[in-house]
């Protein structure tokens, strides 16, 4: 009876598995698996959200992805939010932010929403540039008229300009221009408020590199290099991504982007290009929806999971 009763005691304290956390990963509708017609890119959703979802699951932490603009989403039934590939925010951002104000106020939301307020407007570079951070050179300009576009060179001692909307994303109404070339219709450019940089030869001959963080810790980076005669670093425009074996020098420079940012960050990604004179600038710090390059990141899913694992 002693024994019987020993062994009860021990089973009884044995620690219970902890419940799974259910986590939303918010998406585009076009980029679910069951989207009747599917975006061209839906395949780096898939990439990132299966790296993702299997080390999470080590932790016993479930993935879902759901379409953030979902009419139907019940924001009650998820412990937590990540804001994961929702590559079509820069069509409504106001209805963005408001669906990611609403989460905020009743789930944890990664990134923080502040963050995220402040990330979307590339008029951040100044920030970041105020904190010492290398940047490329900007103006930024209430409007990509003619008259705005032609005082360019100028302003940045350049012959070639790269002109980009202030919120916008995938090179979306991008335009590249040498001088004298004909200014391409308005509807081309970006509609409003807009930024622009002068155009740098090493995006071309170099390649562009991605540093990716996960709660501060650094995972890993790709370099990303254009199709021939283009200048773009998107996959969807024929680049193509390997990996990079990034200095500690390298990584400590993006790092002061990631320390510069107004709050904690669970991901973000670095974008950086080497300049006229050699060094790294920062060209965009990614903390909304990045994509993370999972492919030349083996290691991407531990690091995300273990991140959002101490968050939680």
């Amino acid at each position: 009876l002693v024994g019987i009763h020993s062994d009860w005691i021990s089973w009884t304290l044995l620690p219970t598995p902890r419940s799974m956390s259910s986590v939303a990963y918010l998406t585009c509708a076009g980029l679910l698996p069951k989207a009747p017609r599917r975006m061209a890119d839906a395949w780096e959703h898939d990439l990132q959200i299966s790296a993702l979802r299997v080390a999470c699951a080590e932790h016993r932490i479930e993935l879902h992805d759901v379409a953030w603009n979902d009419p139907d989403l019940d924001v009650a039934a998820f412990d937590a939010f990540l804001i994961g590939t929702t590559w079509d925010y820069t069509d409504v951002p106001g209805a963005f932010l408001g669906r990611l104000a609403s989460i905020a106020m009743a789930r944890p939301l990664f990134n923080d929403i502040d963050a995220v307020r402040w990330n979307l407007d590339k008029s951040y570079l100044r920030d970041l540039g105020d904190a010492g951070v290398p940047v490329v050179p900007t103006l930024f300009e209430a409007s990509a008229d003619d008259a705005t576009i032609e005082r360019s060179f100028d302003a940045l001692g350049t012959d070639q300009v790269v002109i980009k909307p202030e919120v916008g994303a995938g090179a979306w109404r991008q335009v590249k221009l040498q001088r004298g070339d004909v200014i391409p219709d308005a509807s081309e450019r970006p509609p409003d408020r807009t930024l622009i940089q002068p155009y740098l030869p090493s995006i071309t001959t170099e390649g562009e590199y991605s540093f990716v963080f996960c709660g501060g810790t650094f995972s890993h980076c790709a370099r990303k290099r254009p199709a021939q005669g283009d200048y773009r670093s998107q996959a969807m425009y024929g680049a193509n991504e390997e990996v990079h074996g990034a200095t500690d020098a390298e990584i400590d420079l993006a790092r002061k982007a990631i320390d510069a940012a107004p709050a904690a960050l669970l991901h973000a990604r670095v974008d950086m290009v080497r300049d006229r004179n050699g060094r790294l600038v920062l060209m965009e710090l990614e903390i909304i929806e990045p994509y993370l390059y999972p492919e030349q990141g083996p290691e991407l899913g531990r690091h995300f999971a273990d991140a959002l694992a101490a968050r939680l």
